[in-house]
């Protein structure tokens, strides 16, 4: 089963690093979609999922449906995607 990475970025300098992190550690076992806000969504699944995870900055990354802890307060970091699972063969 193909592990779920959804990845909430603005697009900017602060984002960009992010979301080449998690391409970068992603392996055969992850499935990523990155929801760029400013370009928005034609459907608005990606404000939908804002909401849902209540993502309240960016960039957030959630694995599986959950927003990962560090997305919450304190900023992404390698060792919680990791954590996650994100890189490594199911």
């Amino acid at each position: 089963m193909k592990r779920q990475i959804e990845v909430f970025s603005a697009g900017c300098p602060v984002c960009e690093p992010v979301v080449k992190m998690v391409e970068e550690m992603a392996c055969a076992s992850c499935e990523i979609t990155i929801y760029n806000l400013v370009e928005q969504c034609d459907s608005k699944v990606c404000v939908d999922k804002m909401k849902e995870y209540n993502i309240t900055s960016l960039p957030a990354v959630a694995v599986n449906g959950k927003l990962l802890s560090c997305c919450k307060d304190k900023g992404i970091s390698k060792g919680e995607l990791i954590a996650a699972g994100i890189g490594q063969v199911n």
